[in-house]
């Protein structure tokens, strides 16, 4: 038990020092000489003090990220080690004879001990968002909407979980099969209420107050099919001062929506580009191809972890307290592995999405034809959430779901439209 605690701190620490290395003082960010005082080139549209803040804010917050993840990993191995899984899993066998309330209590607990373990990450990258004037949410705001997400998640997990180690206990071969199975309905169920159930959860959503606005991003609409009778606008300056807008939901519960900050700060032609680029994701079916790409990916995902836990647990699930998978303790290896799967998978799915957002990059400028526009959103962009134009290479393929700024600029300028 000592040996798997100190090697999984030892291994982290070290990992940590890596990355720091590779952010800090090994990566290159600056943009390729041929491409200096062009559009591409942040000096041109942004001053000395805003360079100096996107380069510390970036690798601060590229850092995290990378020490996040692994971070996570370790919070779960404790709480295998330790015996906290095993403990909580009897506690809720005590409380209840009825397997079903036993996950409600576990996963309860388990949920709380993970929102305790990661509290100082979530507010370390509070706090740097709120230094740098990335967030404008108040202390209390940001502990509202954390709360809303661990109630949330909660309720979610609980679903899973139970759903999950039903079929681990009567399925003991396939249960990854029957798992699989049923998440389809109900990823598509999410994705269906999300708009209307989920999203206003967190913040307060009413039709735009420009009408003269919404009846031009409504007739680019019709011209690309979707049924949307409003725009939505929603109060996101409460709470950041980063622009974004976004077309989600399927079939009548699609929703076009703007942030406010974006509704404040950008110029009509270049809101319109947005507002077309979100479409181009609809127009491409972005939305159901992600999805059907998830499932793919987790069906695979699930048939490999419940061939990684049965080798981890006969290897050591001695050390981890783990007799059987169809233990509820069992739950935080589940969960690390599946974490692991995600991360190891990133590279691939960050590239689909950047693929649909030159996609959706081309949709735009087919449909407005405003190469203006376009550049001076994207420098906007980048200024608003102190973005670098050109960032590290690990960066870009594990965090990028976006082209990168140098990326989408260049596009632009090369750009020819097809009449």
């Amino acid at each position: 038990m000592k040996k798997i605690v100190w090697w999984s701190i030892g291994v982290f620490l070290v990992y940590g020092a890596c990355i720091w290395v590779y952010l800090f003082y090994i990566s290159d960010t600056s943009i390729p000489q041929s491409l200096k005082g062009t559009s591409v080139d942040p000096a041109t549209f942004m001053n000395a003090r805003e360079l100096m803040l996107t380069e510390k804010y970036s690798k601060i917050r590229d850092a995290l990220f990378f020490i996040r993840i692994p971070y996570e990993w370790l919070g779960f191995i404790l709480i295998l080690v330790l015996g906290v899984s095993k403990k909580v899993n009897k506690w809720s066998k005590d409380v209840s004879r009825f397997s079903l309330l036993q996950t409600a209590i576990y996963v309860f607990w388990l949920s709380v001990l993970l929102l305790i373990y990661s509290f100082p990450m979530d507010w370390i990258s509070y706090k740097l968002s709120k230094a740098y004037h990335i967030t404008t949410q108040p202390f209390q705001g940001w502990m509202k909407d954390l709360f809303t997400d661990f109630w949330v998640n909660y309720a979610t997990m609980f679903l899973v979980i139970a759903v999950l180690y039903a079929f681990i206990r009567k399925f003991s071969k396939r249960w990854w099969l029957y798992a699989w199975i049923v998440s389809i309905p109900f990823t598509l169920f999410l994705t269906f209420i999300q708009p209307v159930v989920i999203d206003p959860l967190y913040n307060d959503f009413y039709p735009l107050k420009n009408k003269e606005l919404e009846t031009k991003i409504l007739h680019l609409a019709d011209e690309a099919h979707i049924p949307a009778k409003h725009v939505y606008e929603v109060n996101m300056s409460e709470k950041t001062n980063s622009l974004n807008a976004y077309v989600t939901g399927i079939g009548s519960n699609s929703r076009i929506v703007l942030w406010d900050t974006t509704l404040n700060k950008l110029t009509e032609r270049e809101i319109l580009f947005i507002m077309a680029h979100e479409m181009g994701h609809y127009v491409k079916k972005h939305i159901y191809v992600g999805i059907a790409s998830a499932l793919v990916l987790s069906i695979v995902g699930l048939w490999l972890t419940k061939h990684l836990a049965r080798f981890v647990i006969k290897r050591w699930g001695k050390a981890l307290k783990i007799t059987s998978l169809s233990d509820l303790n069992s739950l935080p290896l589940i969960l690390l592995i599946f974490s692991i799967l995600t991360f190891a998978v990133s590279p691939l799915t960050n590239m689909q999405s950047r693929h649909h957002e030159l996609q959706s990059d081309t949709y735009a400028m087919d449909l407005t034809g405003d190469k203006q526009a376009a550049i001076k959103t994207f420098q906007d962009l980048t200024k608003s959430g102190l973005s670098q134009v050109n960032p590290p290479y690990l960066v870009k393929i594990f965090r990028y779901g976006h082209p990168t700024i140098l990326e989408r600029i260049s596009f632009v300028e090369k750009y020819e439209r097809n009449e």
